[in-house]
């Protein structure tokens, strides 16, 4: 196992996490949040360095990203675990659980782009924070080959962890689940003021910016939420391009997909604050 960036010891042989707003404080033998970082003998390692259970090559329309690198292809790997447990998940088999994985280096991976002709490489699949250090060992790599950077993220990273990574990083794509603070935690686990801390360090760096939101019924699809959340982006940028996704039930959700008519009418309502509003899965 590899040792885990960003902890610190505590009392009685646990360990604090520090990558993520949960803080986790974790007792000898056990885990975080996320299913990934185990306290062994008072050190927090790493579960999942390197380990690949996920890999494509994708449109890059498909991360979603509408305004990076368009028409281009880029080579996508994931690992497993996750700090949000959202019920609608599509990748749980990757993200709530610890599926057969490949061990693969951060300089086979920028191999493997250059091969495939992809000028950029993406960790996506499942949350790339939670494979951190082979995520900023990946980014680095495919920064000296002159490879773009994408990050499809849940946002839900301290901002020690992300002032490390992000001058690496080309393109994010953010989540942004609910813009209702108790909805979003319900939901998620996971507070939304965290995650819009993220979005905003990241708006004002120098790396591309899109945000999507799945509107899933009960959870996202708030004319009023939606309105308030473009309103929000805006102030940072009305430029900021918006995915407005359509829900399918999925692992533990129930609920009908989202009716088309729902999305039309939120993107009008986004179209009013951003210049860049696109709708998904439809």
């Amino acid at each position: 196992m590899h040792m885990a960036d960003w902890w610190e010891p505590g009392s009685n042989g646990s360990v604090r996490c520090l990558m993520c707003p949960h803080g986790c404080v974790v007792a000898p033998g056990k885990r975080g949040r996320c299913g990934v970082r185990e306290n062994q003998s008072g050190a927090l390692r790493s579960l999942n360095r390197g380990l690949v259970t996920s890999l494509a090559i994708d449109p890059i329309e498909k991360k979603p990203l509408r305004r990076y690198l368009p028409g281009t292809a880029t080579l996508s790997a994931g690992s497993f675990g996750c700090n949000m447990h959202c019920a609608w998940c599509q990748n749980h088999s990757i993200s709530q659980a610890a599926p057969a994985a490949r061990t693969l280096s951060p300089e086979q991976i920028v191999e493997m782009a250059r091969r495939a002709d992809c000028p950029s490489v993406a960790l996506t699949y499942n949350e790339p924070s939670v494979f951190y250090e082979w995520t900023l060992d990946v980014a680095r790599a495919a920064r000296r080959e002159e490879l773009g950077v994408v990050l499809v993220t849940n946002g839900y990273i301290n901002p020690g962890p992300l002032s490390e990574l992000l001058p690496f990083v080309t393109a994010m794509n953010i989540d942004l689940k609910s813009f209702d603070e108790k909805k979003h935690r319900k939901w998620t686990g996971g507070e939304l003021r965290h995650v819009t801390r993220t979005i905003g360090t990241v708006a004002r760096s120098d790396c591309h910016l899109e945000v999507t939101t799945l509107v899933v019924p009960g959870v996202s699809d708030d004319p009023g939420d939606i309105e308030a959340q473009c309103r929000w982006l805006a102030g940072l940028s009305p430029d900021i391009p918006l995915h407005l996704t359509r829900y399918f039930p999925s692992w533990r959700a129930s609920a009908p997909a989202t009716s088309p008519d729902t999305l039309r009418h939120l993107a009008q309502i986004a179209r009013k604050h951003l210049n860049y509003v696109y709708i998904g899965n439809l």
